[in-house]
This record gives C-alpha cells, structure tokens and sequence, in this order.
C-alpha cells in the first residue's frame, strides 16, 4: 500500500487565502471548505485598485479547476518528459502545466497576492519547519491504519490537507481524500473521513 500526503497544495493554499484576505463571498456550495486556522490580516495596497466582485465571481471555477487538478493522479513520467525538451519550448511550458496545474496567477497573476501574502506563507513554513518530527507510529495514517486500508482498497492513493478551521472532509476525483489538518490530526475524525471515501 502506497499515499502520498500533499500537506502543502500551493494552489489550492492561495486561494483559500485570496478569499479570506479579501473578503470574498462566493457563490456558496459544500466543496468549499471553512476559513483558515491562521486568519491573514487585510491586504493594503493603495498602488492598485482591484475589481473585487471580478475575483468574487471568478474564485469558485478556479476553486474548481484547482481543486480537481489536486485529486488528479500524475503521471511519473512528466518529470523526465520535461528534462527532455529544449529550454524555453512550447513543449516544456506544456508539460510544465500539467504538473503544477492552474492557479490563481493563470487568471490574475500576482493580483492580490500582497508583502501579507508572503509573509502569512513565510511563517507557515517557519511553523511547518519547527513542529517536531512525528514518530511512524503517531503518524495519522497508522494511527488510523484500519480505515485507510479499507479506503486504499476503494482506490484511495493520496490525501491533500488544508489549514482550515474545523472538521471537514471530501472525495475529490476517483483516488484523493482532501481534509483539513484538524480532521487528519484526530485518529476519531480521520478515520471517519477515510470510511467514507469512495
């Protein structure tokens, strides 16, 4: 049996963070997942001024496709696919693509993504890189071995996690659980999550 824990999904981490800086309020549905356990401050940008009902109106689709790029399998092969096409090509940027997927940045660039931004994701990893090391036996995943069998037997192969607030879990694609950190850190609530994939 093989998971990979993505506990630091890039894209899905600005958006989450593009909607709560900002304020947004987009159209409401049960994929998207509670706010962040570590609140970013409003942005201030006096230089530029942005079209926030554009973003509001926009965040859910991207929400989407990000979402559904994260659930995706990837192909082992891109990595070495991308070593073998000229700098600069069309063909790399393709590949290249398809291994980070869409983001925020494809539709507004770094709009929104402020000093705040940087150091809100600053000092997650600063937290990230002072937790002390959990042993194999308190990983979530063993402590939960019996669920996350059963769910890797429904086709489960990867867990993405978020830094949202609360409980709250879903299937996204055909092999991927996403959860919050608060869902997988709870043996009782984790393996309640991974019953109910597939």
């Amino acid at each position: 049996m093989m998971i990979t824990v993505d506990d630091n999904p890039v894209s899905l981490v600005e958006l989450l963070w593009i909607r709560e800086a900002w304020g947004l309020q987009p159209r409401r549905n049960d994929d998207h997942p509670p706010l962040l356990v570590d609140s970013p401050g409003l942005p201030m940008n006096d230089d530029e001024e942005f079209d926030i009902g554009v973003w509001e109106a926009a965040w859910p689709d991207i929400w989407t496709a990000v979402l559904r790029h994260a659930g995706e399998e990837r192909d082992p092969g891109l990595l070495d696919a991308v070593r073998s096409t000229a700098d600069n090509s069309a063909e790399r940027a393709d590949l290249i693509a398809q291994i980070t997927g869409p983001s925020w940045r494809d539709r507004f660039g770094g709009a929104g993504l402020d000093e705040l931004y940087q150091a809100w994701t600053a000092s997650r990893f600063r937290e990230r890189v002072a937790r002390p090391h959990t042993s194999f036996e308190d990983q979530p995943e063993r402590r939960s071995l019996d669920a996350l069998t059963v769910a890797w037997r429904s086709g489960l192969t990867k867990i993405v996690t978020i830094p949202c607030r609360g409980e709250f879990a879903r299937t996204i694609g055909e092999h991927t659980l996403l959860t919050t950190d608060a869902t997988r850190s709870d043996v009782d609530t984790y393996s309640a999550a991974l019953r109910q994939f597939g």
